[in-house]
């Protein structure tokens, strides 16, 4: 008799990835085999996103397909969070769990079709089975948050801060490096404020005793010897602290860090601090580039926000034009249902937000192509990634994050593969990519990141 077939659809977040790749490892471990169309797998799990409307279709639309297709369909994620909408807007669904249901979605299998091996549910196997490239993964190290913004319900689909243990998430990474991961990619709703929920209680690593919050985390990780990236970093003051760390050569210089607006009123209707505003936020950017110079800035935006005017948004693009950050993301304002903005009065028309957007987004452009251009002639460590073709690879640099930011195409012989890392002369760059030729045939013999150096 074969083994059960499981079909899985993971949307949403790089969290939920991890949450994903969590769920894949356990049931591969149980002996389950797995489909690739939902029409041919017994059973389907849909692991959906609830964050934003566009997310909520995109999720539905999963969830009607795997309907379509498979005898048990089980919804779980934050879209799961709203149990009593999701069955009552699909009720041919088997099954409907929240975010982090792990053993109630494995036992719901389990009960449906009953695993070849016998699975032990008290104890998750590793993450055997990733949804990233081997020589990257994902490294969750807390969920849900304790931040109150008006335009967001994650606390409500994902619940309060909750900090993973320090030697927990020390060893997952250490099993992860052995697995092959060059890189790790450091994430949670609220990455900067881990270990704020525990009370910064003393943990142990390898029986060293450590304050359990981001900095030792950082410590604790910069001993793997390999590229540590920080993502989601909301601005607390000691961000201060953590640039020291990416000075110092622990962390790579990569600051994702989600500013949301730069009007004072704005972020005050927000429900985010009134330090991020302006020219506060100005001092702090400068002074974290005079301690690192080749620290790369992330960040996202909101446009379109309930109550947004001229002058507001006038106050985000001069504020963007004087930051010249690296990279941006920016949102049109869309309602949630559950936000406290929903009832905000004077709310944008969508065809000015998407205005504002645009604009926005232009004049980054010309910031990011001028900013990328300066990286011509230097000589950066490059993590590869993949190839074009067979005289082109494709990776990053420490200035780049996967998925989300560009990548630099790299003219070599055809001999790099993923996960070599090795030396780049940048030779050309437009707003989003940049290209370069190999110093370096041999692969580098270390990890960490090196600072780039002008040439020429």
């Amino acid at each position: 008799m074969s083994a059960p077939t499981i079909g899985f659809i993971a949307l949403g977040c790089a969290k939920a990835t991890v949450d994903a790749e969590r769920l894949l490892s356990a049931l591969r471990a149980a002996g389950y085999h797995f489909a690739r169309r939902a029409e041919d797998a017994d059973l389907v799990i849909v692991n959906t996103c609830g964050f934003i409307e566009e997310a909520i279709e995109e999720s539905l639309e999963a969830l009607r397909e795997a309907l379509a297709g498979a005898r048990y369909v089980i919804a779980t994620g934050c879209l799961g969070a709203r149990k009593a909408w999701l069955e009552a807007k699909l009720p041919q669904l088997t099954a409907v769990f929240g975010p982090e249901a792990y053993d109630e979605v494995l036992q719901t299998v389990f009960r449906l079709l009953p695993p070849p091996r016998i699975p032990d549910c008290t104890h998750l196997p590793p993450r055997s089975l990733r949804l990233t490239p081997k020589h990257y993964a994902w490294l969750k190290i807390a969920e849900g948050c304790n931040h109150d913004c008006s335009f967001c319900i994650i606390p409500q689909l994902r619940g309060p801060l909750r900090s993973r243990p320090l030697h927990e998430v020390v060893a997952e990474a250490e099993a992860l490096v052995r697995s092959g991961a060059k890189e790790l990619l450091v994430v949670a709703q609220d990455t900067a404020a881990y270990g704020m929920d525990l009370r910064h209680r003393t943990g142990f690593v390898r029986g060293e005793p450590m304050r359990t919050d981001i900095l030792s985390l950082v410590d604790a990780l910069s001993r793997l010897g390999v590229w540590v990236r920080l993502h989601y970093v909301y601005p607390y003051p000691f961000v201060d602290a953590l640039v020291q760390r990416m000075r110092e050569g622990k962390i790579l210089p990569y600051l994702d860090i989600p500013l949301q607006h730069a009007s004072h009123r704005i972020l005050r209707r927000m429900k985010r601090p009134a330090a991020m505003s302006g020219e506060a936020m100005l001092e702090r950017i400068a002074r974290w580039r005079a301690m690192v110079p080749s620290l790369a800035i992330r960040s996202t935006f909101i446009v379109g926000f309930p109550g947004e005017t001229d002058e507001d948004f006038a106050d985000l693009l001069d504020f963007i034009e004087k930051a010249e950050l690296d990279r941006v993301g920016v949102f049109c304002y869309s309602p949630v249902e559950g936000a406290a903005a929903n009832a905000f009065a004077d709310p944008v028309p969508k065809e000015e937000a998407e205005r504002r957007a645009a604009l926005l987004m232009q004049r980054q452009a010309e910031i990011s192509r001028a900013r990328l251009a300066r990286r011509i002639g230097r000589v950066e460590p490059v993590l590869i990634d993949g190839r074009i073709d067979e005289t082109t690879a494709v990776g990053r640099s420490p200035a780049e994050s996967p998925e989300i930011d560009g990548v630099i195409a790299v003219e070599d012989q055809g001999q790099l593969k993923p996960g070599d890392l090795v030396q780049v002369k940048i030779t050309d760059a437009d707003e989003h990519n940049l290209a370069g030729v190999l110093v370096e045939a041999d692969t580098c013999a270390s990890l960490p990141h090196s600072t780039a150096t002008p040439t020429g």
